[in-house]
């Protein structure tokens, strides 16, 4: 690119993003501070950091053209009040265009490198979240119609990279690995009215896939037993309050267990338990349906077994728990097998992040498969943090995501006013005169609003609160031609 048409390219960006492009080349006691990940962990960290200090600047990354990771992504269609998290995120960036960007369509470690950001910034934080998911690592794991949560979600919610996915949900059965959230989502997708599912913001081609489905029964199957269930009591009572669905809850092999263990529970899994209970002494019938779900324990998946390299059941091998308290009980397997006959398996286990960049500059623990860190400080790394699943692992919900992001800003903040983070005294080059050098169309926030204001009209002509835009060139291509 030459440098007339560079400069051409740079003048008519700050321009027309003059009020969020504030001056990098600027007064020496602004810190500059930069997040990695676009996702609830970061713009938490950065509201609590745009509070707490008038004299800091943040940058967001986000490597899709649109903000706000696993609550576009991870959250349920028919869940719209967690997203309403999103308008906190939209207030922040609003009230704090002088000092926050959004910098979209830009991959860490890609477009820019680690390095840059180190010499770029006084902050860096890593809040990047879980790219990855964890394996079963038994044969027949990779056959077709075996799909992991992350990818199955990230299907219908619009997930760019998983858009492409086409699951075959003609055959009557379904089984789900897991007893957290996200298996009784997924579950509660398969089985929902088609009627109420179209008001969501599901995606549409997924809606028509789900609109054609044969599937009549969810097993959701555990490794252990009924009180070491992950899932909360509102997903659970949600799955049992499902229109024309039959419940079915499978503890003819615990009920002793649970009775001798019920005065030690908390009141949190006592709820469970008692609704479990409930609904095992009087399962749900339903005469006008046969759709019906199942919740199973004590199984290990061995094997997934399979018909011309598609999976066709899944072999299990009956467990027992060991160990006195319950929270650490262990499943071990006996002898005894059972097959389960789906073509569809999602293993819903948990998700796993993965090292950013290419692992040696920022460390990396591949056992917790978290960034070491100290309240949030990432070790032997001065300025640099972490927060939310890079800090603490694939695990809890967006309210422990905000708790967990506002530790890590006040520890940034705790570091500059005891005087171990002190703005750079040299003139640095804002960063994005270089991504625009290198021709990448970064997405600020104002161009996600044109992102958001299509979707919803799209949204509006078929009923829907939106219709997510899942091609990221069709992203940009909006983004840019809607802007003024």
């Amino acid at each position: 690119m030459s440098g007339k048409i560079f400069q051409h390219i740079l003048k008519k960006y700050n321009h027309a993003n003059q009020h969020r492009c504030y001056s990098l080349k600027r007064n020496a006691k602004k810190l500059k501070s930069c997040i990695v990940g676009g996702g609830p962990a970061g713009f938490y960290t950065a509201q609590r950091l745009l509070r707490r200090n008038s004299e800091i600047l943040v940058d967001i990354f986000d490597k899709l053209p649109v903000p706000f990771g696993l609550v576009r992504f991870g959250v349920a269609p028919d869940h719209p009040e967690v997203k309403n998290v999103i308008n906190t995120f939209t207030q922040t960036a609003n009230r704090y265009s002088d000092r926050c960007r959004f910098l979209g369509n830009v991959e860490v470690g890609k477009d820019v490198s680690i390095s840059q950001l180190l010499e770029s910034y006084d902050i860096v934080v890593f809040s990047h979240g879980a790219e990855s998911d964890r394996k079963l690592n038994i044969p027949g794991e990779n056959s077709d119609g075996v799909y992991s949560a992350r990818e199955f979600v990230g299907w219908y919610n619009g997930l760019p990279e998983f858009s492409h996915l086409a699951p075959d949900l003609s055959k009557e059965s379904a089984i789900i690995l897991g007893h957290g959230n996200v298996a009784l989502d997924i579950a509660r997708l398969l089985l929902m009215p088609v009627d109420e599912l179209a008001k969501t913001d599901i995606c549409q081609h997924a809606l028509d896939v789900v609109a054609a489905s044969k599937v009549q029964h969810v097993h959701i199957v555990g490794r252990r037993g009924p009180l070491q269930t992950a899932f909360t009591i509102k997903e659970f009572r949600e799955m049992t309050k499902l229109p024309n669905v039959e419940s079915h809850i499978c503890l003819e092999d615990s009920k002793t267990s649970i009775m001798e263990e019920y005065e030690r529970l908390a009141r949190p899994r006592r709820r469970i338990t008692d609704l479990m209970l409930k609904m095992a002494d009087n399962p749900t019938v339903s005469k006008s349906s046969n759709k019906s779900w199942s919740l199973e324990f004590l199984l290990t998946p061995l094997e997934v077994l399979t018909e011309n390299g598609h999976a066709s059941a899944v072999r299990f091998a009956k467990n027992k728990l060991e160990g006195k308290e319950i929270d650490s009980q262990k499943a071990v397997v006996t002898d005894e097998v059972v097959d389960l006959q789906s073509n569809l398996v999602i293993r819903s286990i948990g998700y796993q992040t993965l090292p950013i960049g290419d692992g040696n500059v920022i460390p990396f623990d591949d056992k917790t498969y978290t960034i070491p860190n100290h309240y949030g400080r990432v070790l032997n790394h001065k300025g640099v943090y972490c927060s939310g699943w890079a800090k603490r692992g694939p695990v809890g919900v967006i309210a422990g995501t905000m708790t967990d992001a506002f530790e890590t800003a006040d520890s940034v903040i705790e570091d500059i006013e005891s005087g171990v983070i002190k703005p750079s005294t040299s003139c640095i080059k804002d960063i994005t005169e270089s991504l625009l050098h290198e021709g990448i169309s970064v997405v600020d926030f104002n161009e996600w609003e044109n992102i958001n204001e299509e979707e919803m009209r799209r949204g509006d002509k078929v009923g829907k609160p939106r219709e997510k835009i899942i091609n990221v060139h069709e992203m940009i291509r909006i983004a840019k031609s809607l802007d003024s």
